[in-house]
């Protein structure tokens, strides 16, 4: 084995055949010849001269793709963090260490095949990175900016950006095998092995800094902190009572329905909107002005609405069982806000500390209250696991997805949730009055919505059950409702 190192290491590059080009076309023969190592192909040492130069060249190339990739995933103005450059060095060093320990002869063979010095293949590396950037930067074109990924799955996504990463490492480490292989030591092995976990740890644990940010963008000011006043506790004190005061009383012989809105979440503007919204769509299609109330938190309606706490929801069902006809009358309930795995329903009014609310104490509170009949609608995001705890024969409940996704247009830019929208803005509102009508019809909507939208942790896949005792009661008073002209 010595004297074939010998060997390779007997004729300098300067002397070999077919003498590279001088210039800056040499960049272009380091980049050929990693193009055909990235497909597992010998590459032919004897076309490449190493020198400080060429080295400095490719890390060069290296920085500017990987810091154009970058810019291109900014929309927008962007600004540059000059401190990107200091950063980042850790694998670079290790892996000119490595090439070192693999090859620390600086001379190389004459012959194609034969192995390299250490500058030729720590520059071949190099090289073989922006092969593998130029590879990645032009996936991020064609599929991000084309929109082709935001339509995919999770996991179509992982595999569009893995697939390369790990064919880099692949290719890498067939490249430290072909250069290694001469020396057929134990050295070589753990060297190609450090090479390995270095991988890792730069695509996982350790990715390069990224070298640009957003631009600040023009924002409105910032409203002034809420603050609870004391004036402010005294008002809201007796308003829940007021406002129940001034419920219309139930009419015999009438199926009435009363409703409640409530918005625990004061973060969204957009709980808000839709609180006020399913709240005029009940007064104005299904005859419920002035038999309904509206619980939310939030700063602009503090002084006005009772607040959206689990015990004023509680003294609201209380007061409508009270006041309707437990017997004839529907009780209406939509809630929307944030939502949990476990089904609990996100309240927020910092600094007011609000609990939030579970199914099994929605259930409980109406079954105190007598309250037979039923329509309850849970807006948020895995608010199928409200199903089974509130299903009854009288009692009809649907929710804004399923158990175990996520529901859509609940972020500060959204006038309405994709649900609110599509079941009471839109069906409910003009098309028809019949809850598991509008259901159907919203399912579809939602979907289609929320394909366009790129929605990529599935369905939400709204749901909905109806218990048998409270359809004829719905198919009288829509009987009813149809007869007298809306609003």
């Amino acid at each position: 084995m010595s004297e074939v190192v010998d060997d390779i290491a007997s004729v300098p590059l300067a002397h070999a055949q077919g003498a590279p080009r001088p210039g800056v076309l040499v960049a272009w023969d380091w980049l050929a010849e990693a193009a055909r190592s990235s497909l597992f192909l010998a590459p032919r040492w004897h076309r490449l001269a190493a020198s400080p130069w060429q080295m400095a060249c490719q890390v060069l190339i290296h920085y500017g793709l990987g810091m154009l990739f970058q810019r291109s995933s900014i929309e927008g103005e962007a600004i540059f963090l000059w401190r990107a450059l200091l950063a980042g060095w850790f694998g670079a060093v290790l892996t000119a260490w490595l090439c070192y320990l693999i090859q620390p002869d600086p001379r190389v063979s004459r012959s194609a095949h034969s192995a390299p010095g250490a500058a030729h293949l720590l520059t071949l590396v190099i090289a073989q990175s922006n092969i593998f950037l130029l590879l990645l930067f032009a996936l991020h074109v064609s599929l991000v900016r084309t929109g082709l990924v935001g339509d995919t799955s999770v996991w179509a996504q992982w595999v569009v950006w893995s697939v390369p990463m790990l064919w880099s490492v692949l290719a890498r480490l067939a490249l430290l095998l072909r250069a290694a292989r001469p020396l057929a030591s134990l050295r070589a092995i753990a060297a190609i092995a450090v090479v390995m976990l270095t991988s890792v740890l730069e695509y996982h644990l350790a990715p390069t800094p990224m070298a640009w940010r957003a631009a600040p963008q023009a924002e409105a000011p910032e409203e002034d902190p809420f603050m609870v006043s004391q004036e402010m506790m005294e008002a809201q004190l007796p308003l829940l009572d007021e406002q129940l005061d001034a419920l219309k009383p139930q009419r015999p012989g009438v199926i009435d329905m009363y409703t409640i809105t409530f918005a625990p979440y004061q973060g969204e503007e957009v709980f808000r909107r839709e609180s006020a919204m399913v709240a005029d769509v009940m007064a104005r299609r299904f005859d419920a002005a002035g038999r309904g109330l509206q619980l939310i938190n939030h700063r602009k309606t503090a002084e006005e609405l009772p607040w959206a706490t689990p015990l004023n929801l509680q003294r609201a069902i209380e007061g409508i069982g009270a006041i309707m006809d437990r017997d004839e009358d529907v009780l209406f309930i939509h809630m929307s806000s944030h939502g949990a795995s476990d089904g609990e329903l996100a309240a927020n009014f910092w600094p007011i500390d609000v609990e939030p609310v579970m199914p099994p104490e929605l259930k409980a509170w109406l079954d105190a209250a007598g309250i037979r009949y039923r329509v309850l609608s849970v807006s948020a995001c895995f608010a199928g696991n409200w199903i089974a705890p509130l299903a009854a024969d009288g009692t009809l409940v649907m929710t804004a997805s399923d158990a175990d996704h996520t529901s859509y247009g609940c972020g500060k830019k959204s006038p309405l949730t994709f649900f609110g929208r599509a079941m009471y803005d839109e069906q409910l509102r003009t098309t028809t009055r019949s809850f598991t009508e509008a259901h159907a019809a919203s399912r579809k909507i939602i979907l289609e919505r929320e394909t366009q939208a790129g929605k990529d942790d599935g369905y939400s896949n709204p749901q909905i059950k109806v218990g048998g005792k409270i359809v004829p009661v719905l198919e009288r008073m829509n009987k009813r409702l149809a007869e007298k002209p809306s609003a």
